[in-house]
């Protein structure tokens, strides 16, 4: 017979899900053929469906018939040879939007110059220890700045909704070639950890930099050089002027700064939605209990992951939803000046905290920030943001201590006696969450809150724990851009890109719009 490649979906019980003779068993029956006739198979998607009290597995894989399964090569990542008159491109920020945007640069045979303002990664880490530790923020070097950008030390999840899955597998192979666990490019839900993404933005720094690129840390963007309505170059805090072809404005959704500086030159910028809210808390066993239907001291499965969620309504025309859930994680302080309290939500590779965190938050609307704009204009929405950072800092009593509450608590509108447990190493002190945030957002919150207390029952016992504020959800900003070449519609060779600008919601989404804005520079 004739060899062949056929592609099957199977379903299999969890405890024979990682069994290649049950794989091969499930897909000769699937195929109707005999056993003997498939030479190889291989995993190209899994997923766990725990819809139902038995939990199963849910498998793609490419079957060889009458023949071995064909060789497949590990991704790789190359770039030709750099043309002497290559078009210089200065990237601003080195988080994912950046790295990306550079990457394919270089694949065009641009030279992409990489302006960061933090420290590469492994500097940043030591920075990081401040803020745990003593309560200080280093303002340029952070959980939100540095190489990799707020994702290198904030989990690392890959999970997107975007549909285009031709550059979604990129992404994804992409970061396999630099040394990204191999499982992405099959998982459903594909999760790199904190403790291996530096290394992956490590060698993606490297590979940018061997092709002919440039990456410079604690490169600071200062000044921009405007004239006759294009982008011309940019200034450093060291003083250095950059002349560029095109600026690919990547700077992520905490460099209000660089918003200052844009609103200063009177660079056309628009107010977009965003949300506000909690980081909330509970312990990994009961998600668990509740997402697999597990019995109350019945231990979760070798084979299954720490479960996660998502909750999601609409109350008075705002969404409240659950926002960067982190299975196994830690809630981590994520300010960036030494005057508010921001918390996010991080998970290691394995997933083992014995928490669960997630953001709660509410949808802020333009309109909704109006007392701030006769001052503020354009960035209301970030003094919004920045109000509520010192209020949680004021409340927290110092350093990066956190207002926190039992969601019990919160609901019946009292200070807790006392808080459980918790991952967040900086602490907590016991405050009225409830009356801390705008009475719009309290009042839809605590529906909320109750509608997913009945979906998923003990979300709202006393063993959940809300800590402020999560504020960093995305940019209240965004940066307009055409259509047509992704340029400033008023200033030709400036393209915003990535979640600062307001066009991504996540790495990769921001890789994504960082090739897709190199793609359009090179034209």
């Amino acid at each position: 017979m004739t060899p062949s490649l056929e592609t099957v979906d199977i379903v299999l019980p969890l405890d024979s899900s990682e069994d290649e003779a049950a794989w091969r068993s499930a897909a000769a029956e699937k195929l109707g053929v005999a056993v003997e006739r498939i030479g190889g198979v291989r995993l190209r998607k899994h997923s766990i469906d725990a819809r139902h009290r038995r939990v199963k597995v849910q498998l793609r894989l490419d079957v060889a018939l009458d023949g071995p399964l064909p060789d497949e090569a590990a991704p790789e990542w190359h770039a030709p040879a750099l043309p002497a008159a290559a078009k210089t491109v200065v990237i601003v920020g080195a988080g994912p939007a950046g790295l990306f945007a550079a990457l394919r640069c270089l694949e065009l045979g641009m030279k992409p110059i990489v302006l960061e303002r933090g420290k590469d990664a492994s500097a940043r880490r030591f920075d990081l220890a401040p803020i745990l530790r003593e309560g200080r923020v280093i303002e340029d070097s952070n959980y939100c700045f540095g190489e990799g950008g707020a994702g290198t030390f904030s989990d690392g999840k890959l999970y997107t909704r975007a549909t285009k899955r031709g550059p979604v597998a990129k992404v994804y192979e992409v970061l396999v070639a630099h040394g990204a666990p191999q499982k992405i490019l099959t998982d459903a839900h594909p999760h790199i950890g904190s403790n291996l993404l530096p290394n992956v933005v490590k060698a993606i720094r490297n590979s940018v930099i061997a092709a002919g690129g440039e990456v410079r840390f604690l490169a600071k963007v200062t000044d921009f050089i405007i004239a006759g309505g294009r982008m011309k170059a940019v200034v450093t805090q060291e003083g250095e002027e950059i002349a560029a072809d095109a600026v690919i404005l990547a700077t992520g959704h905490s460099a209000r700064d660089i918003y200052k500086l844009l609103a200063a030159k009177q660079v056309l910028m628009e107010p977009k939605p965003f949300a506000v809210g909690f980081r909330i808390e509970h312990p990994q066993p009961f998600v668990d209990r509740i997402q697999y239907h597990l019995q109350k001291d019945e231990k979760r499965p070798d084979l299954l992951p720490a479960a996660r969620y998502r909750l999601a309504t609409k109350i008075r025309g705002r969404g409240v939803h659950s926002f960067c859930m982190c299975p196994g994680g830690w809630i981590v302080p994520a300010a960036t000046e030494n005057d508010e309290v921001v918390v996010n939500g991080m998970s290691l590779a394995r997933r083992d905290s014995p928490f669960a965190n997630s953001g709660m938050v509410v949808t802020v609307e333009p309109e909704d920030v109006k007392r701030f704009e006769k001052e503020h204009g354009v960035l209301a929405g970030i003094a919004y943001q920045k109000e509520l950072e010192r209020t949680a800092k004021i409340a927290g009593g110092g350093g990066q201590v956190a207002p926190g509450q039992r969601v019990t608590d919160y609901l019946a509108g009292k200070i807790s006696a006392d808080l459980p447990e918790m991952s967040y190493f900086p602490g907590a002190k016991s405050a009225p969450l409830h009356e801390l945030l705008p009475q719009g957002i309290t009042s839809r919150m605590r529906e909320g809150l109750r509608l997913f207390g009945s979906q998923m029952h003990g979300y709202t016992s006393s063993e959940g724990l809300l800590l402020g504020f999560e504020t960093r959800t995305s940019s209240p900003v965004r940066i307009p851009r055409r259509d047509d070449t992704l340029e400033h519609p008023e200033i030709a060779g400036l393209f915003p890109c990535g979640e600062g600008a307001g066009y991504a919601g996540g790495i990769v989404s921001a890789a994504m719009d960082g090739m897709r804005c190199a793609e359009a520079v090179g034209g």
